[in-house]
Parts: structure tokens; sequence; C-alpha cells
């Protein structure tokens, strides 16, 4: 069954790289048909291809089951091709089981599908008007770039699984599978067993989604672990045909009414340790430098939270393995354990700097909030504390990127420093073209230097990104007529 499932996740890439291609080919296309897009329908109420996905998959594993997330998704296609590699070279890593931890996705999904609405109805807004939303000219607007879309493939698919055991990444980051889980619950649809189980167990040994699949069918007669995603490895390996997907019973036994106990790897003392590091992590990874996105940020802080804990346990013991490496052995480091060193001290020191930076920059927009409210010297005090945390972010922090370059632009601006304005505000339009904020600003800097003929093509470029920018508008209005000659018609800032 893995080679027919193999060969439907292949399809879908296909698929993908179709829907690239088209986009790239006819300059329009269907938006991205991926549930992550159903963020924009929960707080703008843009009706999209993504949505519609998402809401089609959750139906259909209101009765199926958990099937989307074996069969179609592309981040389960990376994590089993790196543990069929892994395999090959005789690697298999154990599943890393956590109380706290496994709690991350839901956590996710709630943040990615329901705080959204609950904003809005803090900020007194209601529900959005919904309007349909199928096409767009710029199908990667709402993705990373490549090179942080590879870098999110390489740790939610490749490392989470080397250093925390086969779907790593769906056990404890994947919101979307959260919110199948749930759903799964209710689904009739479940791998069942007959009474021809002889409980050999190559089931479970199978199972890359780690259900424990013979103690549940010995239990309840079927699978009930929301982690199952009905790829159906285990019914195709069971020797006595014992299993099968099916909405009924053919099994004459009764259920059995004990639970099945779980096993964890983590105390209590360190499960809260993990959590604590998970939550440090994410503050300090998530959007960093503009660029961490959601989910690469949440794998990055899981891997953070497990070697946190994997590192207290080094320290106090004398002999400690972590996966198929034995780092010390009767009191003595090896050479595996100075290469873990080194790689957790490089990822602390990375967390580290980053929350640094990330803190200085939260302190400085903070700043920059109560400034708007405020006027006279309370102003210029706070407007002086913003720039202090944000240059120190800017000079501390390891890439430049465009919000932060925008925000101390415009502080340069209100100060009249106009000169240092336009070179912060020109990185940020470098870094960042299809931003408009920065351009717009650019802008208004040439207007008041009488620069117009400088202003007007910068004017043109944010009507073009945004036709509906009434201020673009009104500002181009008054360059043109200017520009013509129209003395009456001086350009207002």
């Amino acid at each position: 069954m893995g080679r027919w499932r193999a060969l439907v996740l292949i399809a879908v890439h296909v698929l993908v790289l179709v829907h690239v291609a088209h986009w790239k080919l006819g300059g329009k296309t269907l938006t991205p048909v991926e549930p992550s897009e159903a963020m924009q329908t929960f707080e703008l109420g843009y009706v999209n291809a993504g949505f519609v996905l998402f809401a089609v998959a959750v139906l259909l594993t209101l009765v199926v089951g958990r099937f989307f997330c074996g069969w179609v998704c592309h981040l389960v296609a990376y994590q089993d091709l790196c543990a069929w590699l892994l395999g090959k070279v005789g690697l298999r890593p154990k599943p890393v089981r956590s109380r706290l931890l496994v709690w991350v996705p839901l956590g996710a999904a709630l943040y990615m599908f329901v705080w959204p609405s609950f904003a809005r109805w803090l900020a007194g807004h209601g529900a959005p008007e919904w309007t349909a939303s199928f096409q767009t000219d710029d199908l990667w607007k709402t993705f990373p770039s490549p090179a942080i879309a590879a870098l999110t493939i390489a740790v939610d698919g490749f490392l989470i699984v080397y250093l925390l055991g086969a779907k790593g990444f769906c056990t404890y980051g994947c919101p979307y599978g959260a919110v199948f889980g749930a759903v799964d619950r209710l689904a009739p649809g479940r791998i069942r067993v007959t009474d021809a189980c002889s409980g050999c167990g190559q089931c479970t040994a199978t199972c890359t989604s780690n259900v424990r699949v013979h103690e549940e069918v010995a239990l309840y007669r079927q699978v009930v672990d929301p982690g199952c995603m009905k790829c159906l490895d285990c019914v195709s390996v069971c020797p006595e045909d014992a299993l099968y997907f099916g909405f009924k019973a053919k099994s004459e036994k009764k259920p059995a009414r004990a639970k099945a106990k779980r096993a964890y790897d983590f105390t209590w003392g360190e499960e809260f340790v993990a959590a604590l590091a998970f939550v440090v992590a994410l503050f300090a990874l998530r959007g960093l430098y503009d660029a961490v996105p959601f989910l690469l940020a949440i794998g990055l802080s899981v891997i953070f939270a497990a070697v946190a804990v994997a590192s207290a346990k080094f320290v106090r013991s004398r002999d400690f393995a972590f996966q198929t490496h034995v780092l010390r052995r009767e009191g003595r480091t090896t050479r595996a354990g100075f290469v873990g060193l080194a790689s957790v001290g490089a990822l602390t020191a990375l967390v580290a700097h980053s929350g640094f930076v990330q803190a200085q920059t939260s302190a400085g927009e903070s700043a920059l909030e109560r400034a708007s409210r405020v006027n006279g010297a309370e102003r210029t005090a706070l407007v002086d504390e913003a720039r202090e945390h944000l240059e120190t972010a800017a000079t501390f922090g390891l890439a430049p990127y465009a919000d932060l370059e925008l925000q101390l632009g415009s502080i340069d601006r209100e100060q009249g420093r106009l000169a240092d304005a336009r070179k912060r505000l020109a990185r940020a339009h470098e870094l960042a073209p299809s931003k408009t904020a920065a351009t717009l600003a650019l802008a208004s800097i040439a207007i008041a230097e009488r620069d117009l003929s400088s202003a007007k093509p910068l004017l043109e470029d944010v009507l073009a990104r945004e036709p509906a920018n009434a201020e673009a508008r009104r500002w181009l209005e008054r360059v043109d007529r200017e520009l013509a000659g129209d003395a009456n018609a001086p350009v207002s800032r």
C-alpha cells in the first residue's frame, strides 16, 4: 500500500508544479490550494481555494477519518521519505513521546483559525463580509521565499523525523493535523479487526504514525488513536488478513473495557522544561527578520524543546544515548556526544541571540504604539525610546529586513533627518518591493523636497500594486497637475 500512497503523493507534487507553471505562463491562476489560506477566510472573509480544500477535507474526515494527512499532505510525503531513507542506512529513529508538546498542534490551530475572529471581536469589529477570491496574479504572495521554503521542508520534513521519530512534525507541530485528528474521533470509518488476529504486532512495527495498532485492536477491536492517518500500511502487512478499513465491525468478540497505557519519555519535571524551552524558542524565532514563517518556527521550537531535555539528561547521566547515537559511555563523552553538544550549543546561541533581537524589536514597536496615542513632549520621549530599541535590534541583528528599516526610516522622517530617512526607506523598498508603505513614505519625502519627478514613479508603483490606494492616487493627481504647470494645485503631504 505504501507504493500506491507514494504514487498519489508524487501526483500531488506534479499538480503543484502544474499550478505554478500555469501562474508563470498565464500571469493569473487559482489561489493557493493550501489549508493555511483559510486564515484569510476567517480574518478577512476571502473565500478561496485553500478554504474550500480545507472544508471539503474536514467533511470527508468526518466520514472516513484522518485520510488527508496520509494520502495528500506534502509534508507527510517528506517525512515518510526521510524515514524511508534512514531505514535504507539502518536507522529507525524512536518516536519521542511527550505529554505536553503533543498539545502544540492544537494551540497552533487555534491561533491560525480561531484567534483572527476573536481578535476582530476584541477590536469591536463584526464578522467580515465573505467574498469569493479564487484568482490571483501573485501565487507566491502568502508563501515564504524559496530559500526559506526549502529550509522549512528540511526542518519540518526531515530533521524533525531524525530527532523525534517518524511523523515528528505531524505529532508535535501540524495545526491542520490537530483539526483532522479532532474530527477523526467522530468518524465511523476506522481500521478494524476480525477474530483472525493473532496479535503478532507486525501492524505496529509497520505503522509510521506511531500508533500501537496491535494493542488498540486487542482492546477496542478498532484503531481509535486520532494519529492514525488511514494509510493502510498495517492492513497490507497483516499476515492473517485480519485488519481492514470499514464502517462496521465484523468481529464476534466484544471490545474490552480496559484502556491502553501510554508510556512517556519525559518526567513531569522534564515536560515543564520542554514546554518552557518551546515557548522561549517560539518567541525568539517566530517572524524573525520578517522571514521565519510560523510552521518553521514551530518545528525549530519543538526540536529545541526536545534537545533541551536531552541535554539535561546528558549532564545527569553516566551513560546516555539519544536515538541511535551513544553520547556518553561510563561518564565519558563520545565523539557523537561532542558533535551533539556543539550542535545544541549553536542552536541555543541562535535562540538566545534571536530572543534578544526580538525583545528589542517588540519593545520598540510597543513604544511606537504608545506614542501614536499621545502628543507633545510625551510623544517625543516615546519615539526616542522606540528608536533606541529598534536601532539596537538593527545593530545586533544578523540580517536587515523591511519592517525594521521602515520603522526607523519613519522615525527619522518625523524627527527631520530626511537624508537618513531616505536611506532607510529605500532599503526597506529594496528588501520588500511588494510592501507599499515604504514606497509611499519615500514619495512623501520627495514631495517635501519638491522632487516631484522622483515622487511620480514611486506613486505609480504603489498604484500598480494597490489600485485602490486612495492616498497614493490623490497625491499622484496633484503631482501630475503641478508638473503640468497648474500653480493652483499645490501638492499636499
